[in-house]
Formats: C-alpha cells, structure tokens, sequence
C-alpha cells in the first residue's frame, strides 16, 4: 500500500513539472529588501509583500532584540496556559484602539486566523457566502464549518443580493477579501456593507492586503467603517507590518467567543513576545509614516503610465499589487526567467493559484523602492515583450 501511495505522488509531481506547474522555493541569503541575495544571485526583486519596507528596519529589530531581553526567545505555552504576556496583552490593546474595534485578538497566522474565526462563528444549519476569488485560507475555513457555503461571482454584489434573499435560514455571513491577493483589486466595501446590513448578515473582511497600505493612517479598506458595520475584520502582520502573524478585530463578544471556541487559537503555542514588542514599534511606524504610502502611490502611478504606453496587460490595480496577465503558465515561467536573467525578481503564479489561461507576473511594490526601480522593470519588460512576439 506504501509503495502504491509513493508511485501516486511521483507519477503527480511528474506531471506538474510536465504542465510547467512544479513549485521550486528559493534561498534567501540576505535580509528582506528590494535587493535580495536569492540562490547566491544579487536580484532586484519586485515580488515580496513588504509593502512599506518594515521588514528590516532598525527601531523594529532594535525592538524586537529589546523583547528578547526582557521575555527571551519563546512563549512556552498557549496563550490559555501561560504564554499570553504583558506584550501580547499591549499589541491587541493597541491594535483595536488605532481601529476603533472593541477588542482585538492575535493570531500565529493570516491562515489560522481565519480558519479559527470562521470555524468559530459558523455552525451547522447556517449560511455562509465568499467571493469565489477570496484567499485560500477564506476558502478552507468555510469548508472546514458546517455551514452550508455558497460561493459569488467576483465582486458581484448583484448575485450576492440574489442568494441572500433565496437562502434566509440560519445565521449569515458573508466573507470577502479587502484587496485580492492576485488581482490587486479592492473588494466592493460599500456595496458589501449595505448588502448585510439589508439581509442581516454578519459581514467579514480580510483586509491582509489592505492594512498599513490603504486609508487614514494605513487602517487598510474598513477605515471609515464603524464596527457595527464590519463587525470581523481580520488582517495580517507580516506584510506592510513587516513582522509576522495576524489578528481579528471586533466587539467584546466576538472577541470572547474567538478565545472559547477558535481551535486555532486555542490549541497552539503563543507567538514569542518579542515578536509583539516588534509588532508594537511597527504599528507606531504603519500609523505615522505617510510619506511610505505616498511613495507607494507615485511608483505604482509611474509604473502603470509606463506600462500602458509598452502596451502591457496590467489588471486593473491601484494597489502595490500590479498583476501583469501573459496567459498560459509556460509563457509565465519564460517572461520570470528572462527578467531574472536581467537581474529581477518577479514570480510567475499559475494555476491552481489563479484560474487557467490566466497566469501572470504578480508583481509588487515596496516604498523603500525608487523610480530608477520602476524604470529599469519597465525596460525589461518591453525587451522581453518584444523578444516574446
């Protein structure tokens, strides 16, 4: 039976690497930056999801050795036991008064975070509804509840309407990623917001793209929205934050009941807390430091003018996401390697990522990126396109 299991698995990694579909990870020899050591190779890279440059910055790390100090290097235990700290206790106090939330809870990751929260809320017999483009991890935890699932057409509020009110048993939830991790595009909000509170639904929005990046102060999508507007709103802490985790925001119910019933929290070892030191100097940064949003602003703006005049196929996007769609998955691999040849990083995502047909170049931007940057990806990109043809 082994052997037989074995056979399988090779004759699948076999025919990935046949479709152009094998997954290869790289080796970073340096810290997070625009210019990465990457397999021994000095690459410009315009693929990580660093989007204010956070993650190597001095008052973090100085934080985070200053963290060690005083809690050393792990947690020990469950946030439940003994590994939820004076730290930890801070950074969510911290987080939900900069988002106007009740109460706020720190998550390992985006992925249990959402896992954990929907699998908490949704029970047998309710309704759940999710954008059909939403993350993964959205997905999964709507599969993992026993509610019944029903899936929209991206961003088609429209549609979202219509199996509202055909499905009215149970308790209802409606899911949605803030920004589209490979789309860049920015969900709906407005719509969304009217859609649940006219069908009482319960609305929930991952905002791992969006916080730090968009809104007064980097509050991400849901800044302007009240709590009883987006009562759940989860976010990540390793992309503009620069450090690692997540967590979900909301009232004191939402937030107690995450801590009776998440299974992802509740039976996992707390993050170390000096990770929340650092999280707690970073948030200082993500809420002061505008001019990173600002320069974010001007090299996407300069990029796409650059694009649109080569004829590029940009996705729609006014976030650091800037979708570049070349169609079958070979075609993706090829244009990767000839910008790495060039001394560039982008990554090509392919299926099962994104549908078929549509396999792009996800490219990202960083603040701590320059215009001479953006202008030598674009010199690239036009040999490439013209070589291609």
């Amino acid at each position: 039976m082994a052997e037989r299991l074995m056979a399988r698995l090779q004759q699948q990694l076999a025919e990935k690497r046949a479709h152009n579909l094998y997954r290869q990870r790289r080796v970073i020899g340096s810290a997070q930056q625009v210019e990465l050591l990457s397999d021994g190779k000095s690459l410009l890279s315009f693929c990580s999801n660093d989007y204010l440059g956070l993650a190597n910055h001095p008052e973090i790390a100085v934080a985070m050795k200053r963290g060690i100090d005083r809690w050393g290097v792990g947690s020990g235990a469950a946030h439940l036991i003994t590994g939820h700290t004076a730290a930890h206790h801070a950074l969510e106090e911290e987080l939900a008064e900069w988002l106007g939330r009740e109460r706020a809870l720190l998550f390992s990751t985006g992925y249990m975070a959402n896992i954990g929260a929907i699998s908490a809320l949704m029970k047998r017999g309710d309704q759940l509804f999710e954008d059909r483009l939403n993350h993964a991890s959205l997905i999964d935890g709507g599969l993992a509840s026993a509610a019944a699932f029903h899936r929209y057409r991206h961003a088609g509020t429209a549609m979202l309407d219509e199996q509202l009110r055909a499905v009215e048993s149970g308790n209802r939830m409606v899911i949605s990623d803030g920004v589209f991790s490979m789309d860049g595009d920015i969900a709906p909000l407005q719509q969304l917001v009217v859609s649940c509170e006219q069908r009482n639904a319960l609305l929930m929005i991952d905002d791992a793209h969006g916080i730090g990046v968009l809104g007064e102060q980097g509050r991400g999508c849901s800044a302007g929205y009240t709590q009883q507007q987006v009562p759940v709103l989860m976010a990540t802490l390793g992309k503009a934050f620069g450090v690692f985790g997540a967590f979900v925001a909301g009232s004191e119910t939402l937030i107690e009941t995450l801590i009776q019933d998440a299974r992802s929290w509740v039976y996992t070892t707390a993050p170390p807390a000096a990770m929340a030191e650092a999280l707690r100097a970073a948030l200082k940064i993500v809420s002061s430091d505008e001019w990173r949003r600002e320069q974010l602003r001007q090299l996407i703006s300069r990029f796409r003018q650059g694009a649109g005049q080569l004829g590029l196929p940009l996705m729609p996007s006014e976030t650091p996401i800037q979708p570049l769609v070349v169609g079958e998955a070979d075609r993706a691999l090829r244009w990767s390697h000839a910008l790495e040849e060039r001394g560039i990083l982008v990554s090509a995502i392919r299926p099962p990522t994104v549908p078929q047909g549509s396999a792009r170049l996800r490219i990202t931007f960083s603040a701590t990126h320059t215009a001479a940057h953006v202008e030598r990806l674009l010199d690239a990109l036009d040999q490439i396109q013209r070589q291609d043809h």
